[in-house]
C-alpha cells in the first residue's frame, strides 16, 4: 500500500509539475510554443527572457536551460538560446547559452547531452582558470539532427542538417549535413553521397586510425 501511495503521488506530481506556456514558470520565456512542455522535476532554469522554445517540443525532466551567467542578468533584447519546433531534449541534458545557441526543428537528443557556447580561458598560467575571462562562440545544430547520449557540443560548433552524432562524441568545428560523426573529437564516419547513398569517406592521407 505504501509503495502504491508513494508512486501514485510521485506520478501525480510529475503530471502537475510540467511547465507549459500557460503555467507561471512558462510565461517568462521569450517564446514558449503551443504544445511544448518541460518535464518535472526540472533542472536549473534561468535567463528565460532570452530563451525561445518552438511548438510541439518536449524537454525532458532534469534538463537545465540557462542564458547568461546568473539569474536576473540583463542580456538585451535578442534571445541567446533558440530551440525549434518538434524537438526532443533528453533527460538530464544541459544547454548553457552565453552568446548564441540555435537548435533547428525536429532535433532529438539522448539523455545527458551538454551544449555550450562558452569556454573557460587559460591564457594566463598565473591566474586560476575559473577566474580568467571566458571566450564565446556561437553554436548551431541543424534541423533533423540526432545527438546520442552523452554528446558534448563545444563553442563554435556548426552541425548541419540530418546529422547523427554518436553517443559520447565531442563535437567542435563544422560538421556537414547528412553524415554520421563519432569520436573525440567527432569525425565523419559515414556520409550521404547523391547517387551512391551512405558511404564511408575516403581516409585522410597518412592516417591509420
Amino acid at each position: 500500500m505504501a509503495w502504491r501511495t508513494v508512486h501514485g503521488l510521485w506520478g501525480a506530481a510529475q503530471r502537475a509539475g510540467v511547465i507549459t506556456a500557460d503555467t507561471p514558470a512558462g510565461r517568462p520565456f521569450a517564446a514558449f510554443g503551443a504544445g511544448s512542455v518541460i518535464g518535472f522535476p526540472t533542472g536549473a532554469l534561468y535567463g528565460e527572457r532570452s530563451i525561445e522554445i518552438g511548438t510541439g517540443t518536449m524537454i525532458g525532466a532534469l534538463v537545465s536551460l540557462s542564458a547568461g551567467m546568473v539569474p536576473g542578468q540583463d542580456l538585451g533584447e535578442a534571445p541567446l538560446l533558440r530551440i525549434g519546433d518538434r524537438c526532443l531534449i533528453g533527460r538530464g541534458s544541459h544547454i548553457v547559452a552565453h552568446y548564441s545557441i540555435t537548435i533547428g526543428d525536429d532535433v532529438y537528443t539522448g539523455p545527458y547531452v551538454y551544449i555550450t557556447d562558452q569556454n573557460h580561458g587559460y591564457a594566463d598560467p598565473e591566474v586560476p582558470i575559473g577566474r580568467q575571462w571566458p571566450s564565446n562562440a556561437a553554436v548551431s545544430i541543424g534541423s533533423g539532427s540526432w545527438l546520442g547520449a552523452g554528446v558534448i557540443v563545444l563553442p563554435g560548433a556548426v552541425i548541419g542538417r540530418n546529422v547523427v552524432v554518436a553517443a559520447g562524441s565531442v563535437v567542435r568545428g563544422v560538421v556537414p549535413s547528412c553524415c554520421v560523426v563519432a569520436g573525440v573529437p567527432a569525425r565523419v564516419v559515414r556520409e550521404y553521397v547523391t547517387g551512391d547513398g551512405w558511404t564511408r569517406p575516403d581516409p585522410v592521407p597518412g592516417h591509420h586510425g
